[in-house]
Parts: C-alpha cells; structure tokens; sequence
C-alpha cells in the first residue's frame, strides 16, 4: 500500500472539471485507489465520491492505492494536484 498526503492548492477547489480529470486518470491503473479525507475515505475511481468530499482550497487529501501500480498511480495523482489541474 502506498500513501501520500497532498494539499489542494487550485483555488476553486476539487469541483466537477478536476473531479472529472482524477477519474480519467485513476481508470489508468489497477490498483484500487482511494482519498481520504478526514475520517471520510472514497473511492478515486467514483466522480460522485470525489465531489461528496468537498476538498475545498486548502484541504489536506491523502491519495492511497493498493496494487500492482500503486507507487505510479499516487504519484501521477499527486502531480495532477500539484499542477493546479491545469486550470490556473
């Protein structure tokens, strides 16, 4: 299993457009991959369950994925973070 702890840092927060783009991008792997925030844990494969988080600016996610590609799945989850997903 592998684990990391990202902060959302778009400004409008994880809405429909990015929600959209982080399951796109989960459907890649076989891994089974899932976000937790606070005590709430969803699956990453699910649009309803990443916009049920409501990971608003600022938000700490910890991305975790359990599988054959688990190592890749939560870095390029992570980068997609990182890049604000491409919105700013």
């Amino acid at each position: 299993m592998t684990e990391k702890i990202i902060k959302v840092v778009n400004r409008a927060g994880i809405h429909a457009r990015p929600s959209a783009l982080l399951v796109q991008t989960t459907k890649n792997f076989s891994s089974n991959i899932f976000m937790e925030k606070g005590t709430d844990r969803i699956n990453a494969k699910s649009i309803m369950g990443i916009i049920t988080l409501g990971a608003s600016y600022g938000t700490e996610i910890k991305i975790i994925a359990d599988g054959d590609d688990e190592e890749t799945a939560v870095e390029i989850l992570a980068r997609l973070f990182e890049s604000k997903f491409e919105e700013e």
